[in-house]
């Protein structure tokens, strides 16, 4: 039986868990079947109202606080340290699928994990797919101390890139990119959500999936000779 691909899931700003398979869980039995999906509540409530209220039900957590211009970071190193804790116990991890807070999250960890300074006791993250994204450092976004060199050198992890034509975070998905070598992207008429598939998308992600269950696959031959 083959292996399927291990993946962290982190949802968006004062979103859950379990709104982000609800999401996820619209995308078609041919991708989600290949993926062993594990969605993960940010570790802090809340602070204010989720603009998921009256769509979705509560709780709804954050991964990260910040002051109102993105400029200083509370609870980032607490946030890191809880990932890695629920690494370790439900491990490992071949990938990190992130939306929104949790892309911005998410695209970091490569880059924080070659410069040793956050989840070092877990396995390198193999891939990301990365939904409404942005980069710490970016235009909308300052640095937390952590990630402060988290994208000084390209990230040669495969990476896939979700961008939508009306997203207000659009740019900063863009500019995402360039921090990528080789990035891969799905282009989508929506806003700052998470897309149903379309054949063109659908063919994308199924690529990108079978490119890294390959290289998982050859990675574990070389591991067992």
């Amino acid at each position: 039986m083959e292996k399927k691909l291990r993946i962290l899931c982190l949802h968006g700003f004062r979103g859950s868990g379990e709104i982000l398979k609800k999401l996820i869980l619209r995308w078609p039995e041919s991708v989600t079947g290949k993926l062993d999906l594990v969605y993960l509540d940010a570790p802090f409530p809340a602070q204010g109202k989720s603009a998921l209220e009256g769509y979705f039900d509560p709780p709804y957590f954050e991964w990260f606080q910040s002051n109102k211009d993105f400029t200083e970071f509370y609870k980032f190193e607490e946030c890191l340290e809880y990932i890695e804790d629920f690494m370790l116990k439900h491990g490992p991890f071949d990938g990190v699928l992130g939306f929104s807070q949790g892309a911005v999250l998410g695209a970091a960890i490569p880059g924080m994990q070659r410069e040793g300074v956050a989840l070092t006791k877990v396995p390198e993250i193999k891939f990301v797919i990365l939904i409404s994204g942005a980069k710490f450092g970016g235009p909308s976004f300052g640095v937390p101390k952590l990630a402060a060199n988290a994208f000084s050198s390209p990230i040669n992890c495969p990476s896939l890139h979700f961008l939508g034509q009306t997203d207000y975070q659009k740019k900063d998905g863009e500019i995402l990119l360039e921090c990528f070598v080789d990035p891969q992207v799905i282009h989508h008429s929506k806003g700052h959500t998470i897309p149903k598939l379309d054949d063109s998308s659908l063919a994308v992600m199924l690529g990108f999936i079978e490119k890294n269950s390959t290289t998982l696959r050859q990675d574990t031959s070389v591991l067992t000779v």
